[in-house]
């Protein structure tokens, strides 16, 4: 029998603390312990890591990474109704589990991951991410400097058409900005989909939990070259490159032949070699 077992439900642990969940601070809290031991499985062996949770809320997935023998949890909550509720699985795991009152968009995981009683642990990110910060943590996390990063692995659960979007191929209708970024510096895939009604309260959408392992090596280019190349490319995204790309401020034929890219080529035909091909061109011209 699981551990969290040894815990109240988590119907009567939001009933008590008064945790209805927020729209505005993107909640969806997730019941089921069988769904959130699978995505705690999923992030795993945990024995020996530190995992960096954001939004715990009432502590569901916490419960999960804990019971499935996560060393340490450090988990980012900004409501402050659920800091309680944290408190009561802190206790009940003595020095497994980290509170951070905050936002998670302003984080720096670091001083929590990489201290010396820690040093050489796996650390990585696991989370039933809010719809509506997903995204730009996400990015926060494929951009950050160095490389690779103190992250080994990041487990997270995004609606399922963001999702598709992080894993979408050249020459989809879903490959964008996003594709790009996950691909260059990680391998990503969708794990498996989780259905609204296993959701309080149950959101509009389906839920895709998504693995992402970052690249060792990725293509050496500038990201934030890289950033402003495919945010003119997928900007206009059914114009031609020789068109969307004029928004850069710079010519973008010589970009194109630098990087060995047909000008009536669109953003979503490039792969995410082309993209770091024009990156460097750009970062080449002064950009």
């Amino acid at each position: 029998m699981s551990a969290t077992d040894d815990l109240p439900p988590l119907r009567d642990v939001i009933r008590r603390h008064d945790l209805s969940a927020k729209k505005s601070l993107g909640q969806n809290f997730l019941f089921d312990l069988n769904l959130t031991g699978r995505i705690a499985r999923a992030a795993g062996p945990l024995a020996d890591a530190t995992v960096v949770e954001i939004g715990p809320g009432p502590g569901g997935l916490t419960r999960a990474l804990l019971a499935e023998g996560a060393l340490r949890v450090i988990a980012i909550e900004r409501d402050q109704r659920a800091i309680a509720a944290l408190e009561e699985i802190s206790a009940h795991y003595p020095g497994r589990l980290t509170i951070v009152s905050g936002d998670a968009l302003g984080f720096d995981a670091g001083p929590y991951v990489e201290t010396p009683d820690h040093k050489g642990h796996p650390a990585r990110i696991v989370a039933n991410l809010p719809y509506n910060i997903a995204t730009a943590l996400l990015v926060g996390w494929l951009t950050t400097e160095p490389w690779p990063p103190w992250y080994d692995r990041l487990v997270l659960m995004f609606q399922r058409e963001v999702a598709e979007r992080i894993v979408a191929p050249p020459g989809s209708k879903t490959y964008g900005r996003l594709s790009v970024l996950a691909g260059w510096r990680t391998q990503a895939k969708i794990l498996f989909d989780i259905h609204p009604s296993n959701f309080v309260p149950p959101p509009k959408v389906i839920s895709s939990v998504v693995e992402l392992i970052p690249r060792p090596s990725p293509l050496t280019c500038d990201r934030r070259m890289l950033e402003r190349v495919t945010e003119a490319a997928f900007g206009q995204r059914r114009k031609m490159l020789r068109q969307s790309l004029k928004s850069l401020g710079a010519d973008p034929l010589p970009l194109l032949a630098a990087a060995g890219i047909e000008q009536t080529a669109r953003a979503e035909e490039i792969p995410v070699e082309g993209f770091v091909a024009l990156a460097r061109a750009f970062e080449h011209a002064g950009g």
